[in-house]
């Protein structure tokens, strides 16, 4: 039986696939239906999608499959075909493809059984995850969100909304997106007969975020087809206005598109303009943080003062240092709290010693 699962080092392959010549494609895609036995789903696919080269990562549940991949460009026709001939409802299933991208987002390939494909928190019975919102394309994104009275809500984390999000969004201030649901009924409760617009990075959030606003007496009900990446994509070829204002932020080893040029973000360390998203390189902490070239070389590529002297210990001391400790260095909380708090002092202070 063939093994069904990664073996090689992880740093063996990132190298490996940074020296590939052939460029590659990155695609994002998900579909919602019934999976009677996800496992063998899995492994049978696992099997195609290794003999075609494919990196990236897939969830599989009875509720559907969501996937990230990085494919060969030669082979994303043959990827299409596999998908489509996967289950008669992955037939024609739309696949977002990347509209920054260097080809280099993934360097191995995962696929992993799940209890679902996004996880909602929702235990309710009743709830009928297929009765969605009404798609809109790009064109249509554009008409309905120009009307005052329409809502926008980003049902993504807090991360993802501070570098990029669509112009009047709302933000759900969240980590998580099961978080994120019973607040925006609260939130909107009282908005129940308003047009209501909901988006996410490639659709599979807020097309469940949709049904479950409809589950809960909410009218007018809509969501973006294919999420920030298709607009995206289709904005530009139709020449349209993009109201979609900065970079969407990506789960891959890019950590971000730019969909346009404004920055509007800033260095959790020091304040400056800045939008690039990097992880800690203390190996105790690895917070995903966001940090300008000045404060990168400043703190070493470490989120503070503290980690930066804690990577630069050695091993047998790190490892004493951090035992004990269940949460990294929980210098920044990524949402609810705005991070520039306690290390833009600490950096301020050593601004006035210079």
């Amino acid at each position: 039986m063939p093994v069904l699962h990664n073996r090689v080092n992880n740093e063996e392959l990132k190298q490996l696939m940074l020296a590939e010549t052939e460029p590659r494609t990155t695609v994002s895609f998900y579909k919602y239906f019934q999976v009677t036995d996800p496992a063998t789903f899995r492994n049978e696919l696992y099997i195609k999608l290794e003999a075609l080269k494919v990196f990236g990562r897939i969830y599989v549940a009875h509720e559907g499959i969501n996937g990230q991949l990085s494919v060969p460009a030669g082979n994303y026709e043959a990827l299409k075909a596999t998908l489509y001939a996967a289950a008669p409802e992955l037939n024609g299933i739309r696949m977002n493809i990347a509209v920054d991208d260097d080809g280099k987002s993934f360097w191995v390939l995962r696929l992993k059984v799940r209890a679902k494909i996004v996880a909602d928190g929702i235990d309710d019975p009743s709830f009928d995850p297929g009765k969605t919102g009404r798609y809109l394309k790009a064109r249509e994104y554009n008409e309905l969100a120009a009307q005052p009275d329409t809502i926008i809500v980003d049902m993504r984390n807090h991360y993802e909304y501070e570098v990029g999000h669509f112009e009047r969004a709302i933000e759900i201030p969240s980590d998580t997106f099961r978080e994120q649901l019973p607040m925006a009924v609260d939130l909107l409760q009282d908005k129940k007969e308003q047009n209501i617009i909901m988006y996410c990075t490639g659709g599979i959030r807020c097309e469940k975020a949709s049904a479950y606003m409809l589950h809960n007496g909410f009218k007018n009900v809509f969501h973006v087809e294919g999420g920030i990446i298709e607009y995206a994509r289709k904005a530009k070829e139709e020449e349209l206005p993009l109201k979609f204002i900065g970079k969407n932020f990506v789960f891959d080893e890019r950590l971000g598109e730019r969909i346009t040029d404004d920055v509007i973000a800033n260095c959790h360390i020091c304040g400056t303009a800045c939008d690039t998203h990097t992880n800690c390189l203390n190996d105790g902490c690895h917070l995903l943080f966001i940090q300008c070239p000045d404060c990168a070389l400043r703190y070493e590529g470490c989120c503070s003062e503290a980690c930066m002297e804690e990577k630069n210990l050695s091993p047998e001391d790190q490892r004493a240092r951090r035992a004990g400790r269940e949460n990294g260095m929980m210098i920044f909380n990524k949402s609810k709290e705005h991070p520039l708090r306690k290390h833009r002092k600490e950096w301020e202070a050593e601004q006035k010693k210079e």
